[in-house]
């Protein structure tokens, strides 16, 4: 384009250009000419290596390909195939014991436990609305969602149900008693709260009681006589008790109680990659610009809700009086991770002086880096990291070569911005086969910016398939999640952590719970994560990282995971257990083509809001019409799945092709009250959604590591360029 910007060797968009040059460089006081300077000798030096990398991917995938030609079926040799991985470098030798020295870390990424929000950066209302997760009502929490039970008249619809509203506040009362009981009494005989010489007091009418543990208390607002705010702190999260005796709800409380806040979304991972729709420079612009204002702390989005403006804003920090009377102030919002994008896609928001789009990595790398320098230089107007460090997620690496070229890559980010070495923390996504065999060797390689390992098994799950691919087929979704290499993988990252010395210096973290509305399920299950030994784990929205908070209350992260460390590890053999189909002719027909559609209508139902729309997290519903939140990683694994059975005969190409057509329908019916929703059904040849799928599909055992990326960038450009060209 003739408005491109080209300084050097590089030719810049000008969107892109304009928000770097005109909004971001100003802001942290760099010039052009040394940050585009700098920012071309980054590229060069790294894009080769870039691309070594990916072609060693892909040299290692078609020689365990040809290895599972010769291998197929379930009763492969197991010893075989260690021997093999092995000498191909694939699964090398773990280091001597060491532990990390990662320095500067906040606490909330260090020495405590609690949920942690993913949330796509790319909308501004939900990006506010996640930093703002760390206080969540839990009144609120369970009124609105099906944790608390609808029977007996407790109805969530229409204006304020005092059924309902009772049994949220005995539940709560409960949870109380559970995780800061007073002694001798219950939270719900207090008639009147008091702070009587820094120890907090129910007054129960005839008998006053204090906490069972009084160091409990860790602050108030108001008066000592008749606090409208109590603070409490248990597992190191905090808990606040609004009292207000005007309030509908605080009127008919015995203590005047009108609302329970939980410290919850302790951490926040906005999202440039699997949950957000962003193929050129100006939604590259839209993702940098929604960074930056997080960061500078003044990101507001404004909407019409019942009729009325909403204005969303970044919340302050929160004011108490510590027991002693001092003033006491707890951060407002999460801490706030970034998530680049991995190392495989290009962009062209920028041109290398080859005339090649650099890669997308390298590029997130700098820009968002750049925009987090406000706050370790202190000029924003609220605070991130109290520690000086900027915390960057890196999802999709494979294996310690990968993890050791992006540590270099920061460290050069940090002399191009002028940063202390080290500034630049990384989170290493446990959610590929290869940094799994050999995380150990990835930790060491990041030993000192390494703040968290996580697992994400749904990308690790469309791995593990296309890895396996030709040896046969795999086993069903349901069946999938018992089988042996899930369940030695979880415990795997969380032995190797303890082992690595992660406790007390970084995450040890679980993945997502992808059902949003099933609160009550979420309630009952994912207590196991942290049980399991992990401080922190996903969840996708605020509701939900307020229940998923109580959790953290009820169990001892920190003594779980001491527990842990006299646990073996997993065999190797059972991380290497690839999860074949023993018998493909014992599913029978009926099964398969349910399988077959479940998988085909989630496919749809994703990527025909990324490519129409450029929506790229939805809460698709499933075949039953059951709400999943569905991102790439989710649907990586429906398309690999169907690339797998079709590729080993269990279907035919005409099969899912009518599958295929008649999904499509059912996707145009959930979809009808959308009115920007574009139907596949009616005319698929001419639905770029409709052959985006085709493509996931039929091209699935041949795209690199069977990543989703490739098909929907290629065509989500060509939507937007026909919407440009027809209007």
């Amino acid at each position: 384009m003739n408005d491109d910007f080209e300084i050097g060797g590089l030719r810049i968009a000008a969107e892109l250009a304009a928000f770097v040059n005109g909004e971001l460089l100003p802001e942290i006081g760099l010039g052009q000419e040394d940050f585009w300077q700098g920012f071309e000798r980054l590229i060069n030096d790294f894009a080769g290596r870039n691309e070594e990398l990916l072609v060693h991917r892909d040299q290692l995938q078609q020689k365990i390909d040809e290895w599972h030609h010769g291998n197929q079926g379930p009763e492969y040799d197991r010893d075989a195939y260690e021997s093999f991985l092995r000498e191909i470098g694939y699964l090398q030798p773990a280091p001597e014991d060491f532990e990390i020295e990662t320095a500067n870390v906040d606490p909330e990424m260090a020495t405590m436990a609690g949920p942690q929000l993913v949330v796509p950066v790319k909308n501004a209302r939900f990006a506010v609305n996640a930093a703002n997760a760390r206080w969540g009502s839990l009144y609120d929490a369970l009124y609105g969602s099906d944790a608390i039970t609808e029977a007996g008249g407790a109805e969530r619809g229409g204006g304020y149900n005092p059924v309902r509203g009772q049994r949220v506040i005995d539940y709560v009362r409960n949870f109380l008693d559970e995780v800061c009981p007073l002694e001798g009494a219950s939270h719900a005989d207090v008639r009147q709260f008091r702070v009587d010489d820094g120890r907090l007091q129910g007054d129960c009418g005839s008998t006053v009681h204090g906490l069972g543990e009084p160091e409990q208390f860790a602050g108030f607002r108001g008066s000592a006589e008749a606090p409208s705010a109590l603070l409490l702190v248990n597992h190191g999260l905090h808990i606040e008790i609004v009292i207000d005796r005007e309030h509908e709800v605080g009127a008919a409380d015995p203590a005047g109680v009108s609302d329970v806040l939980l410290e919850a979304a302790i951490t926040t991972i906005q999202d440039c990659e699997d949950s957000i729709a962003a193929v050129d420079a100006a939604d590259k612009v839209e993702v940098y610009r929604n960074w930056l204002g997080l960061i500078r702390g003044d990101l507001a989005e404004t909407f019409f809700k019942g009729g009325a403006s909403i204005t969303r804003e970044l919340a302050g920090d929160r004011e108490y009086k510590s027991p002693r009377g001092e003033i006491l102030r707890l951060p407002g919002r999460s801490l706030l991770l970034v998530r680049n994008v991995g190392h495989l896609m290009r962009n062209n928001a920028i041109y290398d002086s080859r005339g090649r789009q650099i890669f997308e990595g390298i590029m997130d790398a700098v820009i968002t880096s750049a925009a987090a320098c406000l706050d370790i230089q202190g000029r924003n107007w609220l605070r991130n990291s109290r520690t000086g460090s900027i915390y960057i997620v890196k999802p999709k690496m494979h294996g310690p070569d990968e993890v050791q070229f992006t540590c270099d890559l920061f460290a050069q980010v940090e002399e191009l911005l002028g940063l202390e070495p080290l500034t630049i923390k990384i989170g290493i996504m446990d959610e590929e086969r290869r940094t799994t065999l050999n995380l150990k060797r990835c930790i060491y390689a990041a030993r000192d910016r390494v703040v968290f390992i996580n697992t994400g098994f749904l990308d690790r799950t469309g791995d593990e398939i296309h890895t396996g691919m030709h040896g046969g087929p795999m086993l069903p979704r349901d069946e999938m999640k018992a089988s042996t290499w899930i369940a030695a993988y979880e415990d795997h990252n969380v032995n190797t952590g303890l082992e690595c010395g992660l406790p007390g210096r970084a995450q040890i973290g679980k993945g997502m719970w992808p059902m949003p509305d099933l609160m009550a399920a979420m309630v009952d299950q994912k207590f196991m994560h942290p049980m399991a030994g992990a401080n922190t784990a996903w969840v996708p929205s605020p509701t939900a990282a307020v229940l998923h908070a109580m959790h953290y209350h009820k169990v001892d992260v920190f003594g779980v995971q001491e527990e842990l460390r006299k646990r073996p590890p997993p065999a190797i053999g059972d991380l290497l257990e690839v999860p074949f189909l023993p018998d493909p002719s014992a599913l029978g027909a009926e099964r398969i083509q349910r399988e077959l559609d479940n998988n085909i209508q989630g496919i749809l139902g994703y990527v025909v809001r990324w490519i129409d729309q450029g929506i790229g997290c939805s809460k698709v519903p499933n075949i039953d019409n059951v709400a999943l939140m569905e991102d790439r990683a989710t649907l990586r694994i429906s398309s690999q799945y169907v690339a797998n059975w079709l590729h080993h005969g269990l279907i035919d190409e005409e099969q899912v092709e009518e599958s295929l057509l008649r999904m499509a329908a059912v996707v145009d019916g959930q979809n009808a009250v959308d009115p920007l929703y574009e139907p596949m059904a009616p005319n698929p040849v001419s639905s770029f959604a409709f052959q985006a799928a085709r493509d996931l599909i039929f091209q699935g055992a041949r795209e690199p590591n069977g990543y989703t990326e490739p098909a929907l960038h290629r065509v989500r450009l060509a939507k937007k360029q026909a919407v440009r060209a027809n209007s």
